[in-house]
């Protein structure tokens, strides 16, 4: 039995595979996301980050998983970012910085990136790793004052990278989106599904096995 193991502490991304069949075992890794950020240095890519990051978080778990859960599972590794004039912006770390963020998207769009890992794991072995990374645009709205302080009292945007997130209350306020709505979320099905594949591993077959253990 093949487990799907999801290192991510991201409701959001246990939403999406949860919608769509599978119910995985959650293992958040301990990885320091500002301290891997800094150690790429300055001259780095939107790719280069949310790879990075995504890559870390699959790494790190996959040598903490139970012997028993690497025996045969598959480890997913996740990270988002939202790509906006020239900046990358992750989870704001205040209500005033949620809100300058806001001030900025309202009415304009950018590009949310999402890192995607998976780990392939046979008798406590790594045996396959692959890893792409999602990119969709998001179309952002105008809220009125009253609702975006009402939003940002929430407190949901401290919880998102670039404080906002499409299957919550800010979802609102988001006009539309250019590509998959699942990446924005925080995991592509679509490329998930591509990257299973890689592994000869596929979608319908992890569905029952993960199906609520």
């Amino acid at each position: 039995m093949t487990r799907l193991v999801l290192a991510s502490a991201s409701p959001g991304r246990l939403k999406v595979l949860r919608q769509a069949g599978i119910d995985p075992l959650v293992v958040v890794s301990g990885v320091d996301e500002d301290a891997a950020t800094a150690a790429l240095g300055s001259d780095v890519t939107p790719v280069d980050v949310v790879a990075a990051l995504a890559r870390a978080k699959a790494e790190q778990v996959a040598t903490a998983v139970d012997h028993r859960v690497a025996a045969d599972c598959v480890v997913i590794g996740c990270d988002s970012m939202l790509y906006k004039d020239g900046r990358l912006c992750g989870k704001p770390e205040s209500i005033r910085d949620a809100r300058q963020q806001w001030q900025s998207m309202v009415g304009c769009a950018g590009e949310l990136y999402t890192g995607h890992c998976v780990i392939r794991l046979l008798d406590n072995k790594i045996t396959c790793h692959a890893a792409e990374t999602a990119i969709t645009t998001v179309r952002f709205g105008t809220p009125t004052p009253e609702d975006l302080e009402a939003y940002l009292a929430s407190g949901e945007s401290l919880r998102v990278a670039g404080g906002f997130t499409l299957d919550g209350l800010s979802g609102w306020f988001i006009d539309g989106v250019d590509g998959d709505p699942s990446n924005v979320i925080g995991l592509s099905l679509p490329l998930l599904r591509s990257l299973l594949a890689r592994m000869g591993l596929s979608v319908s077959a992890l569905w029952a096995p993960n199906a609520g253990n």
